[in-house]
């Protein structure tokens, strides 16, 4: 945990995890402080940079996209950043990680159906320069 950081700051942070829009109002009342203090303590922590951004989570599929694939890609060491900024800068990617473990990189893949993730393995992240491997995972059910 950073240090500077109560309960109080954890507490806040749950609850902007778990809702986004969450009021501090809302906020103030669960945790028996003034709406003014969760006021400052958010300011606070956007300001240490421990609050990157605020974000919304969506059904893929209500969008058209009913298959989520996490897809692991190993590169050549030399190509593995090369391979992660173009996989940053696909519509079809969510997410982009550097790793360790099975695969250099992880990504969240997005398309409409079978064929279309078939065609951007293969068209897309498989014709990038330095790729060796990639193994897609195929989400079944989101959990948490």
């Amino acid at each position: 945990m950073m240090r500077n950081l109560d309960d109080k700051d954890m507490k806040i942070i749950r609850m902007l995890m778990d809702d986004a829009r969450a009021s501090y109002t809302n906020m103030a009342k669960e945790m028996g402080i003034t709406e003014a203090a969760v006021r400052k303590r958010v300011k606070n922590l956007e300001l240490k940079g421990v609050i990157k951004k605020y974000t919304v989570e969506v059904d893929s599929s209500k969008l058209g996209y009913n298959i989520i694939s996490l897809t692991g890609v190993d590169t050549e060491p030399e190509k593995f950043l090369d391979v992660a900024k173009k996989l940053k800068e696909e519509d079809f990617t969510r997410s982009v990680y550097i790793t360790t473990g099975d695969h250099m990189i992880m990504a969240e893949i997005w398309a409409r159906d079978g064929d279309e993730l078939t065609k951007i393995i293969s068209d897309k992240i498989g014709k990038l320069p330095g790729v060796k491997k990639i193994c897609p995972a195929i989400i079944l059910e989101k959990v948490k």
